[in-house]
């Protein structure tokens, strides 16, 4: 179980795809390295296993006002397979789902993201490079234009080794948060 004081992440992958009203995809991916700042992180396969037992949102660009779906209901469905986090969510007869459709038909969305806290023990360091061996997943998030990775402040965190760190970090969180 994570802290209370633990950090929420994001991540984004571009795979997704729409069947009518339900899209369909990867919220993440195995192996596939992401740079955020001078940080290599990677996810291990078997890092959602626990997590998706919960009960996950989706979400429209990490807004908790826009719900489109959650694990409880059935409205979203969560896998861990070879390849990574698959996904298959029903989109609502709201107007973010109608928009998400639309766009999904066009082919104009962003891609995938996903929220997550990394639970003591859920993660290895091996100098500047991060593998995450397990995850509380939060939300998946359906990114409608430019995912917030790489640019954003979440991507220019580094591992915190000292509470300064730790300080300045959640500093860039909050203002990007409200830029946002």
């Amino acid at each position: 179980m994570a802290s209370p004081s633990a950090i929420l992440e994001r991540r984004s992958f571009p795979e997704v795809r729409a069947d009518g009203r339900r899209l369909e995809g990867y919220a993440a991916t195995f192996g596939s390295e992401a740079r955020i700042g001078s940080i290599v992180e990677t996810i291990a396969p078997g890092a959602f296993r626990a997590a998706i037992a919960a009960d996950v949102l989706a979400l429209f660009d990490h807004d908790p006002a826009k719900v489109l779906g959650r694990t409880r209901s059935g409205t979203l469905r969560l896998s861990e397979d070879s390849k990574g986090l698959a996904f298959s969510l029903d989109l609502p007869e709201t107007q973010a789902g109608r928009d998400i459709q639309a766009l999904a038909e066009r082919g104009d969305l962003g891609g995938m993201s996903f929220g997550f806290v990394v639970p003591k023990g859920g993660e290895e360091w091996d100098g500047e490079h991060r593998t995450l061996l397990a995850v509380e997943l939060r939300e998946i998030s359906v990114v409608s234009a430019w995912p917030a990775y790489p640019d954003t402040s979440l991507a220019l965190r580094s591992r915190p080794p000292i509470r300064s760190a730790r300080t300045q970090l959640l500093r860039e969180i909050m203002l990007a948060e409200l830029r946002t």
